[in-house]
């Protein structure tokens, strides 16, 4: 079992300096990396207060071996959506807890575009486009993520869709449509979290 601190504290934005400050009571940036890295034994009573101090339930530090974790696996940026080189691991929002039935995509905004903020988290299903055509025409006027060429990715609302194209409107304004051909997945926005 690997735990989960440091991918919970960097989706919460906190440095080790400040989680440590957050814990009751307080310790060092120094012994919070340790225990991320694993370097010092992670024990029942540090779960607890790390867990405390990020909001969190002390089993969500865990992670077991088999476990699919939600990815971010492209940023939004002014030019649309660019794939990370390695993807990063995404906090379940607890709200969300038992209502994903399939291990989601995470679309990170970095920039500010259209209606998205920039720290805004695009929480995505994925859908085999062979496998299920009703819940692909129910994915129309919704965002979607799709793959392309090269590994790159495509974003916006699906406006269009004939036979295996799929045209995708981005949400940058003047920016024009995106067809894909043949994608093999589509994932649609089910979320969006936005930090205050």
């Amino acid at each position: 079992m690997t735990n989960r601190i440091r991918d919970i504290r960097k989706a919460k934005r906190l440095t080790l300096a400040e989680l440590g400050a957050a814990c009751n009571p307080p310790t060092t940036a120094q012994t919070i990396g340790r225990l991320e890295t694993g370097t010092r034994q992670l024990s029942l009573t540090w779960m607890n207060k790390i867990a405390a101090a990020l909001g969190v339930e002390p089993a969500s530090l865990m992670r077991g071996e088999a476990s699919d974790a939600a990815q971010i696996v492209a940023e939004l940026v002014s030019s649309g959506a660019e794939p990370l080189s390695v993807p990063r691991e995404a906090l379940l929002p607890s709200e969300l807890t038992g209502e994903v039935d399939a291990t989601p995509l995470v679309l990170a905004v970095r920039e500010s575009v259209g209606e998205y903020r920039s720290g805004d988290l695009v929480w995505l299903r994925p859908l085999d486009p062979s496998e299920n055509a009703g819940a692909i025409n129910r994915a129309m006027n919704r965002d979607c993520l799709v793959p392309r060429a090269g590994g790159r990715f495509a974003f916006g609302r699906m406006i269009d869709r004939r036979a295996n194209l799929i045209g995708l409107l981005p949400p940058g304004t003047g920016q024009k449509q995106v067809v894909v051909d043949k994608p093999a997945w589509i994932a649609v926005a089910f979320k969006l979290v936005r930090p205050l």
